[in-house]
């Protein structure tokens, strides 16, 4: 069972300041998005596997992409589905379950649980895919975003997948919390 992908989109940042000095690492967010068919759009179905059990195979691709156009090692991660009007909001949910964040995890060397959201909206909407530190989730240095936006995307059959990395946390961080040294398995590590 394959998903059908009609176009990939990528999405890189590079930031350099943030209202203070020049950062000695800028930081480099990416996405990858692939806009897929719905197999569910437009009708009613129980079981949700036509989505579920590709979602690992979709997510390696994507990661290997966000990788690549990363340019970097990726130190925080993230997922999305912006699921098209014929759908429901739950067949973006089953891309981005268990298959999609193992396979993201390995894709980076990640321990911690994967942040997500996922809504159904019209072709063009942006939606902001939440990262947090890949190791573990409470480190809050790592809190952050990046917006994708597919002009075209999702379709009313269809569904905007995505993948989203960044190699560090926020330029000038400092509002407390853990410290990525500090992290242990107790401060969400998977």
């Amino acid at each position: 069972m394959a998903l059908q992908v009609r176009k990939w989109v990528s999405v890189v940042e590079e930031i350099h300041t943030d209202g203070g000095p020049e950062l000695a690492q800028p930081l480099r967010k990416a996405a990858v998005a692939a806009v897929i068919h719905n197999p569910y759009a437009g009708r009613w179905s129980d079981e949700l596997d036509e989505l579920l059990e590709p979602s690992g195979a979709l997510a390696r691709e994507l990661v290997a992409r966000c990788v690549a156009v990363l340019g970097d090692r990726a130190e925080s991660c993230g997922k999305a589905a912006v699921v098209g009007t014929a759908g429901e909001q739950e067949h973006g949910v089953a891309c981005l379950t268990t298959p999609f964040g193992d396979a993201l995890r390995d894709g980076i060397d990640g321990s911690t649980w994967v942040t997500s959201t996922s809504k159904v909206a019209a072709a063009g909407e942006a939606i902001d895919v939440p990262l947090a530190y890949k190791d573990a989730l409470f480190v809050r240095e790592f809190y952050d975003t990046v917006t994708v936006r597919v002009p075209d995307g999702p379709r009313p059959d269809e569904i905007v997948v995505i993948a989203a990395l960044a190699n560090r946390g926020r330029p000038h961080h400092r509002v407390g919390g853990l410290a990525k040294a500090d992290a242990t398995a107790g401060d969400g590590l998977r």
